[in-house]
């Protein structure tokens, strides 16, 4: 796969958020580059300038593990952006398959996989995918998210709705920190499995009608997005403060259980327990008749 613009793109955009300082370089009167030079990063990586000038160019195809540790040393990456690296050099190679992943529309969950997740009544629990389609679902998750699996004509996409539904200003109190957290997990992925259509198309959709996305698109961040804490305000019950943990789903490569939880005995559990019983009157027990009603407006 030829992806050495997105490879000079990352390195460019990590390089400069790096300041001389932070390594202990003199920052000098005349630097016309943001963060470090190319000269700089080479020197702190221990590689020729010719070299890491060809690697910063995308010619990163056959970088050992050692090179490309240096590299992630000397801009001081953390853990998803040395991560990224690595996929990246991964998919330049000329041996790369892409992994074998179902597509979301062929992808059925587990009948086990239904009934784990039934069995959480406390919070949302759902898997998705690294492209943010919810793929299965307890009550509670599709109660929680009912404006993205209202959104008319489409599957539910969590990154679809928070760039393209007027509704997801109001849903996240912090707009702006989801949609940082929505493209860095796009951007991860697409590193990860670059070979992905699915992906590719909607990262194109969505650059193509969101401004706000193809802002962020252009920062090249990249996360890991396992546990916090966010705030939000559903439209049914009214603010909330979950706490999450996301797990990676060991039988199926690159699906992730999120589970969301209110702290015991505040508010947001209180508000919790009525969602619960608007889901229970809305859409039943069953996630499954859920689905199938889902099916049916769309």
């Amino acid at each position: 796969m030829d992806n050495r613009a997105e490879v000079r793109e990352f390195l460019v955009s990590r390089r400069a958020q790096v300041s001389p300082q932070q390594v202990g370089l003199p920052a000098g009167a005349n630097r016309r580059v943001k963060g470090l030079r190319r000269s700089e990063v080479a020197i702190l990586a221990g590689l020729s300038v010719e070299y890491y000038t060809r690697l910063e160019r995308g010619a990163i195809s056959g970088a050992s593990d050692q090179v490309l540790e240096s590299i992630a040393r000397a801009l001081r990456l953390d853990d998803a952006e040395r991560a990224h690296l690595f996929n990246l050099a991964s998919a330049a190679s000329p041996a790369a398959r892409p992994p074998r992943r179902r597509t979301s529309k062929s992808y059925v969950p587990h009948q086990s996989l239904q009934w784990a997740l039934d069995a959480i009544t406390a919070g949302p629990a759902f898997v998705r995918n690294g492209r943010m389609d919810l793929l299965a679902v307890n009550p509670l998750a599709r109660a929680f998210y009912k404006d993205c699996y209202d959104m008319p004509g489409q599957s539910p996409n969590i990154a679809r709705f928070t760039f393209l539904d007027e509704r997801a200003q109001q849903f996240y109190p912090d707009w702006d920190a989801f949609a940082e957290v929505t493209v860095s997990i796009l951007r991860t992925e697409a590193g990860r499995d670059p070979h992905n259509k699915e992906l590719h198309d909607l990262i194109g959709e969505l650059g193509t009608r969101s401004d706000e996305f193809r802002r962020r698109w252009g920062a090249h961040n990249v996360r890991h997005h396992g546990t916090g804490f966010k705030n939000f305000n559903h439209p049914v019950v009214g603010e909330m403060t979950l706490a999450f943990e996301g797990l990676e789903m060991a039988a199926e490569p690159g699906l992730t259980l999120t589970i969301y939880t209110a702290e015991p005995g505040s508010a947001s559990a209180e508000r919790m327990q009525l969602l619960a019983s608007w889901a229970a009157s809305e859409y039943g027990h069953s996630v499954r008749a859920a689905s199938e009603k889902t099916r049916t407006d769309g």
